[in-house]
């Protein structure tokens, strides 16, 4: 009971996050709004899910006191789940892949949690449920991220969006854009727009050919993905058992060096660094603009911004780490800040 109290008094400490509107030449009349979930405590979108993680673990009596707390995460779901397991006074540790930028596995570290690196990236759900097998608590993010999120409300991500967008001029999104982690936020968003009866079509943003998006098209649940990615978060290699695919209206599937140009771009856009899954929901926006513009709709289009930049200093922002990777995103930058001016769409069909 002590430990649902302090994650009660931390949920009404937290003010919610920001939604701040840009307004771009090249589409009149569109409305673009991004909410910045890396103003969080923990820097990223994942401050919510880890909370919602505990209480589920809790509620559901699988989490003691004094226990050991362990998760697969790549970076951010570990920051968020480390700060919560300082708060209850647990010891956990985050299961990651080796080559996880530098600055993540440090702010884990820094805030007492210890980091287990796993060489081969397929093999950190087996190392986490290794981990539980031994006593820990697996919070798994990944089966049970759609599930630990109450849908309906209770000041979910889908409930402030809605209601902060109530005295826009156009109040209700033609589109809402997210990526596709754990499923989480996609599911807890489309559920919720359904569940209000509201119009607001949702698109998840994707690094080109993720198991997701091989997925979602052909509603194969054992799809791969085809190609690697540098975006840290997003782009899963298989469908992920929180992917509900029913859900998503749409896909939009981004290269890597469009979704780090316009991680680029942001920072010209807000004056702060955000990470490579906001720079690619940027680019779903515009996409999604651009055939708003052909077919002359007005309206709003909400997105996330999902991290903080700096945890990227070492990798998506240093130009040596993305040549020593043969990615140069200096043409779609210039192609981008093009599209802002023109409204022509970013990607090609």
């Amino acid at each position: 009971m002590a430990a649902l109290a302090t994650l009660r008094q931390e949920a009404a400490r937290s003010a919610d996050t920001h939604l701040l509107r840009l307004d771009f030449p090249g589409f009149p009349g569109i409305a673009f709004y991004f909410k910045d979930e890396a103003s969080h405590p923990t820097g990223s979108l994942k401050h919510r899910l880890a909370r919602s993680l505990f209480l589920y673990a809790l509620c559901n009596g699988r989490l003691h006191e004094g226990q050991r707390v362990v998760d697969a995460s790549s970076g951010s779901t570990a920051i968020s789940e480390a700060w919560f397991a300082r708060l209850l006074g647990l010891p956990f540790v985050a299961v990651m892949p080796a080559c996880t930028a530098p600055r993540k596995i440090a702010d884990v570290e820094a805030l007492g949690g210890t980091c287990d690196l796993v060489g081969d990236p397929a093999q950190v759900h087996a190392r986490a449920a290794w981990q539980a097998a031994r006593g820990a608590c697996h919070l798994d993010q990944f089966g049970l991220a759609e599930r630990a999120t109450d849908w309906r409300g209770n000041n979910n991500i889908a409930e402030s969006i809605v209601g902060q967008m109530a005295q826009e001029p156009a109040p209700e999104p033609a589109w809402i854009v997210c990526g596709a982690g754990t499923g989480g936020t996609s599911a807890t968003i489309g559920r919720y727009l359904r569940y209000r009866g509201l119009r607001t079509r949702l698109c998840v943003a994707d690094p080109t050919g993720s198991g997701f998006a091989n997925g979602w098209r052909t509603r194969d649940r054992a799809a791969t993905a085809t190609g690697c990615t540098l975006i840290e978060g997003i782009g899963r290699p298989c469908v992920e058992p929180g992917f509900v695919f029913e859900v998503v209206d749409a896909v939009v599937e981004v290269p890597d060096e469009h979704s780090i140009a316009a991680a680029w771009l942001l920072e010209d856009l807000f004056g702060r660094r955000y990470g490579g899954s906001s720079g690619t929901n940027l680019v779903a926006c515009l996409q999604l603009a651009a055939a708003m513009r052909a077919r002359g709709e007005h309206g709003s289009i909400v997105s996330l911004l999902c991290d903080r930049g700096e945890r990227y200093e070492g990798t998506l922002f240093d130009p040596a780490w993305l040549r020593g990777r043969g990615v140069d995103p200096s043409g779609a930058l210039q192609h981008l800040r093009a599209c802002l001016r023109s409204g022509e769409p970013p990607l090609s069909a």
